[in-house]
């Protein structure tokens, strides 16, 4: 089982289960713990090959990794610890995780927060997409990783996210690294579904405005779902969590409350 990380409340019942990226760990969401504690339950889960999840040795690990498997690593935990219904909030690629989720099991999720959300691969994340698949088993995957990182956060006031990303990374092996990677091939065929397919679930993005690699999708997609909501942060690049946490942890808590208070009064 993938490891995780509990914060218990002492009276609230509500949950929020946060689900970090490709190359992250949930040290990721460090900036939200105290603010998010204060009225909820949190789960934190390193996905597998990530963080504290590097060395768990599991046969089925040795299978070809596809956005359904890694997915149900999450609900294993999520049974295991029997969550309610629960608020879920993903970063980056988790933010595909997060929806894979919902699609799969639309009952156990209340509401979504997608933070740095990928919904579309642009030119240039086709581009980069290409490039690793071609050289992933040639050259070593840290400077992969690192060029990735410097092309999505190019940018000085990206360093904090950038750093904090390539110094997760460094946890992972070569091979796994070619694991993740190969989920490239399912992810357009994926959003594209996505985008075609409205979850009736309420859903807040949370975006950077100099994030040129996925806004611009992110806002053609809003305009399309009605329960999709959108915010953009200024002068923030992919890693919105990271770089402005208190402007992200206000509108994602506002956000979730609002669906909680929602939810209370129907009933």
């Amino acid at each position: 089982m993938l490891y995780y990380k509990q914060f218990i409340h002492s009276e609230s019942k509500e949950w929020i289960v946060l689900i970090h990226g490709a190359g992250g760990s949930s040290a990721v969401w460090h900036k939200q713990l105290r603010d998010f504690q204060k009225d909820f339950n949190l789960l934190l889960i390193d996905l597998r090959g990530h963080g504290k999840s590097t060395d768990l040795a599991q046969k089925i690990w040795k299978q070809e990794y596809t956005f359904e498997a890694v997915t149900a690593d999450i609900i294993e935990v999520l049974d295991h610890l029997q969550i309610p219904p629960a608020h879920f909030m993903g970063v980056s690629l988790g933010t595909i995780l997060a929806r894979q989720l919902a699609e799969m099991q639309p009952q156990r999720v209340k509401s979504l927060v997608m933070a740095g959300a990928v919904t579309r691969l642009t030119f240039q994340s086709r581009v980069l997409v290409v490039l690793g698949n071609a050289t992933k088993r040639i050259i070593p995957y840290m400077w992969l990783y690192k060029l990735f990182a410097f092309i999505i956060m190019p940018r000085k006031q990206h360093a904090e996210s950038r750093n904090l990303f390539i110094r997760e990374a460094q946890k992972l092996c070569q091979k796994e690294f070619i694991r993740w990677f190969k989920l490239t091939k399912d992810i357009n065929p994926l959003l594209r579904y996505f985008k075609e397919k409205e979850l009736p679930i309420p859903t807040l993005y949370i975006m950077g405005d100099q994030d040129v690699m996925f806004l611009e999708p992110v806002k053609y997609l809003v305009k399309k779902h009605k329960n999709s909501f959108l915010e953009i942060l200024e002068r923030c690049g992919h890693v919105v969590n990271v770089e402005q946490p208190e402007k992200f942890n206000t509108l994602s808590l506002a956000f979730i409350k609002n669906q909680t208070n929602s939810i209370f009064a129907i009933q």
